[in-house]
């Protein structure tokens, strides 16, 4: 009888808290995703290109695992103590009928131990395919190919994740359990209701609403200008500015609810009623609601911003697979030739080109070497503007700019597919790495300038820029970027080098190598080739594997941190409106008694939860916007601000998707409430 009555409570207990057992099987699969990490395809392929980097981030993950254990712990005990609350009553009607305090603590422990294990049953093998989509997924969008892919399963995560669930359910449970089964039988069946709290003078909610304005306003604007990143104080002082303002701003939010109430239409059904609710609501519980509110900003940041880094790495030109360098045993690039041939790996490339970089050689003062005072003069007298003034400080440092063989670089932009340059004798133009054109009108305003010919002095000898500026990568590894160069026609670049420059030999594979393979596949294969045979090179990989880096620490932790912010956020708001219900059972059944219809209460009751969720979901997305915006300006590199009103574009399009997730909560809020309003028609029973 004892196991029957169990298992009658566990069931019971799973349908009346959808909305919590829901977000602990969410929990549950976030857990086994980010703890199965290292077992998948592109963390194993990671490993062999970055692995100091990826060493650094499986060491991170059990801190963010300990972290959000942390959090869902006091989750889960807020959560229960609902479940508990809610049946006071029933387990006092226990202790009534002579039940044991300690059999109702086994009790209520084995209840709890059901449904724990019952989540895992069903959230494990959910999280083990949808941690396998997810994998093929992102090998399928960094091009390691679906052929290569194998079946993943990490034992070591599923324990993890059973442990730890377990674990603070268990606790949470056992000293909520322990504080209910020691109460006395009439403190049980008699609901408590909320004390009332002093309402202050009108003037000091207004004040706070107008200073959480002003603080979130100073927060936004240090966070997007970058002042917020030059140091831990000035980023403190957001923070703290941030926090600070959302709490006055929800404290002072019960001046304008006050006032709609008191100004709001008579003759809507319980129109006043709702409005009062939700007053009282707010006075009781404004911490909450904007910690919730904080905890929803950052899953919108974290999310929003993930999702548009990743779009980002994963959209980087590629032109060249393969450069090789000279060195003591291979000191020019016939050698470096002659040695593929040795090995028949000259074959598996489509393309060998030399590319050429040097120094000016006709001029010792290196101070002086290139001077370009048209340009800076024309600068200046440009429309005053912060790209202006990066411009002006780069360029004023680029006297002694390294030099590049127009003829190769041709052969670079044949290969890319781009319009190769026609320079005379006396001109040059412009490159630039696409790492220092950190925006489009930064690239506009030199483009103006370059596009009148502008003259300058290499040498001491007459130079005139033309074109635009260039950006191609001259080589494979990202780590060589020049801030500023000049490409010379052959003749010329001879003349300045003197015939001192280094040589780089740029190969791009065959096709026919990468067509029963994916092109990392298929790199990777000729890196084992490579290695044996002495050659100093660097692949494709090197930079894909320090994109790809930046691709997976973006989009799988911070959309990790995202679903457990959004988790604990709407069950948070979500059980406690619920809770707030509860208590005011006595209204409701109040409205019962002068006539009102359950239909009604519904209706009523999800105004209410509309304007419960609403105040801080809509906050917290008009805060994401310059949140997501203050991310991209801290964390950004320069190459990638380029793409910045792109990646903008897609955080908001993310943004509304998790939008669609807060709607759903809402529904099952809801639905929770019309069950609960359903149980107080039937007329209450006097023990």
């Amino acid at each position: 009888m004892f196991f029957k009555l169990i298992s009658r409570n566990s069931k019971r207990n799973r349908k009346e808290n959808g909305l919590f057992f829901s977000s602990l099987l969410v929990s549950i699969i976030a857990f086994y995703i980010i703890l199965s990490l290292p077992k998948q395809d592109v963390m194993i392929f990671l490993t062999r290109m970055e692995s100091y980097a990826v060493n650094k981030l499986m060491m991170m993950i059990p801190a963010f695992f300990a972290m959000t254990l942390f959090i869902l712990f006091f989750l889960i005990y807020y959560a229960s103590k609902f479940q508990l609350e809610r049946r006071r009553h029933e387990l006092g009607v226990y202790l009534m009928m002579g039940m044991r305090r300690i059999k109702l603590l086994a009790m209520l422990l084995a209840e709890d131990l059901r449904n724990s294990v019952f989540s895992l049953l069903i959230g494990l093998p959910v999280a083990v395919l949808l941690s396998e989509l997810i994998s093929l997924i992102t090998t399928r969008l960094v091009g390691l190919g679906i052929v290569g892919h194998q079946f993943s399963f990490s034992l070591d995560a599923v324990l993890w994740t059973a442990v730890g669930f377990l674990l603070i359910k268990f606790v949470a449970f056992f000293i909520l359990s322990v504080r209910i089964s020691r109460q006395e039988i009439g403190s049980l069946i008699v609901d408590t209701p909320d004390g009332v709290k002093k309402q202050l003078p009108v003037v000091f909610y207004a004040l706070s609403l107008l200073a959480g304005i002003v603080c979130l306003v100073t927060a936004y604007a240090m966070a997007i200008h970058g002042e917020a990143w030059r140091g831990l104080r000035m980023m403190g002082l957001t923070l703290f500015l941030g926090i600070l303002g959302t709490l006055a701003l929800f404290w002072g939010l019960r001046l304008p609810i006050g006032f709609a109430a008191k100004t709001g239409k008579t003759d809507r059904q319980l129109h006043v009623f709702n409005l009062r609710q939700i007053q009282e609501t707010v006075i009781h519980r404004s911490g909450m609601l904007a910690i919730c509110s904080l905890l929803i900003l950052a899953a919108l940041c974290c999310f929003g911003a993930g999702v548009g880094i990743f779009r980002f790495y994963g959209d980087s030109t590629h032109i060249l697979d393969y450069t090789f360098e000279c060195s003591e045993n291979y000191t020019d690039t016939a050698a470096i030739r002659q040695t593929l041939a040795d090995y028949r790996l000259d074959t598996r490339f489509s393309d060998l080109f030399e590319l050429k970089v040097g120094h000016i050689r006709t001029t010792e003062d290196h101070d002086n070497a290139f001077q370009m005072e048209t340009v800076m003069s024309a600068l200046r007298e440009s429309e005053p503007s912060t790209e202006r003034e990066i411009l002006l400080n780069n360029l004023s440092y680029a006297t002694y700019p390294y030099l590049i063989s127009l003829g190769d670089y041709n052969k670079l932009l044949t290969i890319a597919g781009l319009p190769v340059l026609t320079l005379d004798a006396d001109e040059a133009a412009v490159y630039i790495d696409s790492e220092f054109t950190a925006n489009d009108n930064r690239t506009k305003l030199l483009n103006n300038i370059l596009a009148a010919g502008p003259e300058t002095r290499l040498g001491g000898d007459t130079l005139y820029l033309t074109g635009t500026v260039q950006t191609t990568d001259i080589v494979t590894d990202r780590s060589i970027t020049l801030s500023f160069a000049l490409i010379l026609p052959d003749k010329t670049f001879e003349y300045y080098t003197q015939g001192y420059y280094s040589v780089y030999l740029n190969g791009v594979l065959d096709k026919g190598a990468t067509e029963n393979a994916s092109l990392m596949s298929a790199i990777s294969d000729m890196n084992d080739q490579l290695n044996g045979t002495g050659l100093h090179y660097e692949s494709y990989l090197q930079n894909m594997g320090r994109q790809l880096f930046y691709m997976v620490s973006a989009s799988y932790i911070t959309i990790y941190l995202a679903i457990i912010f959004l988790i604990i956020a709407n069950t948070v708001i979500g059980v406690q409106f619920l809770i707030g219900q509860q208590k005011s059972s006595r209204r409701y059944r109040t409205l019962i008694h002068l006539g009102a219809t359950h239909t009604t209460l519904c209706q009523s009751s999800r105004k209410q939860i509309n304007w419960y969720f609403g105040v801080p979901v809509v906050v917290a997305v008009f805060s994401s916007l310059f949140g997501v915006r203050a991310l991209f300006t801290g964390i950004l590199s320069y190459s990638a601000k380029n793409n910045l009103s792109e990646m903008m574009i897609i955080s908001v399009a993310m943004i509304l998707v998790l939008c669609v997730i807060e709607y759903i909560y809402v529904a099952v809020v809801k639905r929770s409430s019309d069950h609960y309003l359903l149980t107080l028609m039937v007329p209450e029973r006097e023990e």
